[in-house]
């Protein structure tokens, strides 16, 4: 591996009740995307337990964790003694009554360089986030947005129904980030599959292959797999689909819908300098002309 070049993994997996055995899969996924030759390594979304978003039921905040924690700590080990760097999701209890979707950061020698918190927290039928989790603080350095500089390359994480909005790529890829990190957990509603699963899956990878054409960086999103049940619903199927995407949203690789797979690709500075030269969207900005972005909708000529 030269200075130009480095390589990232993704873990896809089912998630179980047991504890111990999501952490076991996540911890093998990583050494084979390790042995493979990852160097920055991202898990999926609350990859520790089942999505338990999918009812707003009190006694699932016994779940969390704080970072750095049981979790955190066990992958500070496995990054020192891999000399990787890991995106490591994180139900994170930051105090009581103060819960977060977070991300740790853990660089190669073990060290976490800081926790990234999901800024747009959704609310929907099976995803009942705002119930469990306070968003990321936008006063924050970057407005709550964060690049992380590991040993290997300059990494940005935002979470799941982030992915969607323009505005946390941009941020996050002017603070210098090479490549973006999406850990996640979308799936099905089953009754839906048949009708709109397609276009739900298609326009999932769009909008993010899309955020790396517009800013010229690669993207990691990592998805997890497997329907996982909720008494009186027909619970949620996780369509997995995780991939790697170039800065021109060319899709590196791939995986299946239905099975545990770990996805590497090897990402080159040069290709990220070659695709913003020959699109230059980041140097035509009219950063001049964007303050109508800060309002909520335009319902005022004076507020364009």
């Amino acid at each position: 591996m030269n200075a130009d070049t480095f390589a990232i993994g993704a873990v896809q997996h089912p998630c179980g009740d047991d504890r111990q055995v999501n952490l076991d899969r996540a911890v093998a996924g990583i050494r084979e995307a390790s042995a493979r030759g990852a160097r920055v390594i991202c898990l999926q979304e609350l990859f520790a337990s089942t999505y338990f978003c999918k009812a707003a039921d009190a006694a699932r905040f016994d779940l969390a964790e704080p970072v750095p924690g049981p979790t955190v700590e066990v992958m500070q080990r496995l990054a020192r003694e891999l000399q990787v760097a890991l995106v490591v999701p994180v139900f994170e209890r930051r105090a009581a009554g103060v819960y977060h979707n977070s991300a740790a950061v853990i660089d190669a020698d073990g060290s976490l360089l800081g926790v990234y918190r999901k800024m747009h927290i959704p609310d929907d039928p099976l995803y009942c986030e705002k119930f469990y989790f306070t968003p990321g603080d936008a006063r924050a350095p970057g407005g709550g947005f964060a690049v992380f500089r590991t040993r290997w390359a300059a990494v940005g994480v935002l979470i799941c129904w982030d992915q969607w909005y323009p505005e946390a790529a941009r941020i996050t890829a002017l603070a210098g980030a090479e490549v973006l990190c999406y850990p996640t957990a979308i799936g099905w509603h089953p009754r839906e599959k048949a009708a709109l699963g397609a276009e739900q899956l298609a326009a999932w990878q769009t909008a993010q292959r899309a955020h790396a054409i517009a800013n010229g960086v690669y993207v990691m999103a990592v998805n997890r797999i497997g329907h996982e049940p909720e008494p009186g619903t027909d619970g949620l199927e996780f369509f997995g689909h995780s991939f790697i995407a170039d800065p021109f949203g060319v899709v590196l690789a791939e995986a299946s819908a239905d099975r545990p797979e770990v996805l590497t690709a090897v990402c080159s500075r040069s290709r990220i300098e070659e695709v913003r030269r020959g699109w230059p969207f980041l140097r035509d900005r009219r950063v001049d002309a964007y303050g109508p972005i800060l309002h909520r909708l335009l319902d005022r000529p004076e507020e364009a």
